[in-house]
């Protein structure tokens, strides 16, 4: 029997996992029933594993001979979303949702641990299942990488639902693939004053508003246009009353690039613009940034051996390497 043919006979099995998820969604760092209920599936198949932090999971699956170490990686964490579909496996939990498709990659990546287990003797080396907590927040990868899990990994693949993929189809994209995802908040310390002399205050509203404004620029005038990045504002909070000189004002948003160093250049343009505008009028000026993800830039030669791969699984007419790169990070 082929693997794919073994594939397909777990349908029932991942359609039902991944309803269960789906079922039961858990927000980021918060995954404790989604965890068990992985251990409980593992333990099924007697696939050891460990727990990463509270709700992070690392299974191993050893074959016959010591060789090469591969991490296979899905995330677990919901979304804050209330779902509003009619399906017998609608969310259980108010304002959680799978959203993302997490739900499906937890299952689709317990599904193929019972394929390998049952061939580890077919195989030389190590297969490590990362079960990774807080996508969503940035947070969950670096509880396996400070606790030296990703130590002596030679090829380390993860994959993600595509609802613009037709259903039995693989994308596998070489080169730059997902941008960076950093979060900035501008905080703008003014001084409030009556709105009829508004020379006695720092109008932290307005100084905000040219923040949003020129941060505009930094992409069309100080990027390569050869190059791409993402300057996005979502937030921003200011005033009291309609008739006081706003004292503070919030503004919040994302970076996005698809290298270091246009992420760098990137950030320090924000940081610089925004710390100018408010000394010349006179306002304290904080930019915080937080680093949600790196880009994915997919090694081409093991780009290679996933098209390989899934040809042999799927077809080769059905494996899509002509993918546009996305903002989206992951």
């Amino acid at each position: 029997m082929s693997i794919s043919e073994e594939a397909q006979k777990l349908k029932d099995y991942v359609v039902m996992l991944r309803r269960y998820f789906h079922t039961n969604p858990e927000l980021s760092l918060k995954e404790f029933n989604t965890a068990k209920k992985i251990e409980e599936e593992l333990d099924k198949d007697g696939i050891a594993h460990e727990r990463v932090g509270e709700t992070g999971i690392l299974g191993v699956i050893n074959g016959k001979k010591p060789g090469k170490t591969i991490l296979l990686r899905a995330d677990i964490d919901a979304l804050p979303i209330q779902e509003v579909n009619d399906v017998p496996y609608k969310s259980v939990n108010k304002g959680v949702m799978h959203a993302c498709g997490h739900d499906a990659h937890a299952a689709g990546l317990l599904g193929a641990a019972k394929i390998l287990s049952a061939h580890k003797n077919d195989f030389n080396g190590k297969i490590l299942l990362c079960f990774q907590p807080a996508e969503e927040i940035g947070n969950g990868a670096q509880q396996f990488i400070d606790g030296g899990k990703l130590k002596n990994v030679d090829r380390t693949f993860g994959i993600h639902v595509a609802s613009s993929l037709k259903a039995g189809t693989i994308g596998v994209k070489i080169g730059e693939a997902n941008a960076s995802c950093d979060y900035f908040k501008i905080s703008v310390t003014g001084k409030t004053a009556h709105a009829s002399k508004p020379h006695l205050g720092i109008d932290a509203l307005y100084i905000a508003s040219l923040i949003v404004v020129q941060l505009q620029s930094v992409v069309s005038r100080l990027v390569d246009p050869a190059h791409t990045a993402v300057v996005s504002i979502g937030k921003m909070e200011a005033g009291t009353a309609y008739n006081i000189v706003a004292g503070n004002a919030v503004i919040e948003g994302t970076t996005r690039s698809f290298s270091i160093e246009m992420r760098k250049h990137v950030n320090e343009s924000v940081t610089r613009i925004a710390e100018d505008i408010g000394r010349t009028y006179g306002a304290k000026v904080t930019v915080e940034f937080v680093d949600y993800a790196l880009p994915v830039v997919n090694n081409a030669k093991i780009s290679e051996e996933v098209i390989q791969a899934a040809s042999e699984v799927v077809g080769k007419e059905n494996v899509n390497t002509n993918l546009e790169k996305s903002f989206g990070a992951d």
